[in-house]
């Protein structure tokens, strides 16, 4: 009765672990023995999350409930304010110092999104038909990068 108890109680395990997460890593290792096994990975970074009906696959480990944000200041006396981060339908861009100003809105590949000259102090632009995912927002005064936001767009 006991063999028979813990047969099934392997069986039950090895379908547990088929069922598993799997992580490709380009840095790491993995130790196996008799009582376990251990995977570790360095250096990676949440890039993006795909979902569809049957999957989700985030590209990086360990870190897919983090909100990757970010600004790259190369102006720091052009104040501006972008809000809300994480994006659901619109983005707001406030700033005293709109005149000649404009924004570039891309995705993750590298595609514009949207672009357009700051009209007043604050701009709204409209995101809804925007699918989800990772972007960088890019604001400039003639050829003179301001700011450089990373931005997330969410349902």
């Amino acid at each position: 009765m006991l063999k028979l108890l813990a047969q099934l109680m392997f069986s039950f395990l090895s379908i547990v672990t088929v069922s598993a997460q799997v992580v490709v890593s380009t840095q790491g290792e993995s130790y196996t023995n008799a009582n376990g096994y251990l995977d570790f990975t360095i250096g990676e970074v949440v890039i993006e999350t795909v979902i569809n009906s049957n999957a989700k696959l985030t590209q990086g480990f360990h870190q897919s409930k983090w909100t990757v944000l970010g600004i790259e200041d190369n102006f720091p006396s052009f104040e501006v304010s972008i809000f809300p981060n994480p994006i659901t339908s619109i983005l707001n861009i406030r700033t005293a110092n709109f005149k000649n100003v404009r924004y570039a809105l891309y995705d993750v590949q590298g595609r514009l999104v949207a672009k357009e000259l700051l009209l007043q102090d604050q701009t709204a632009i409209p995101l809804n038909e925007v699918a989800q995912g990772s972007y960088s927002l890019i604001l400039t005064k003639g050829s003179q990068i301001l700011k450089t936001f990373k931005l997330i767009k969410t349902n």
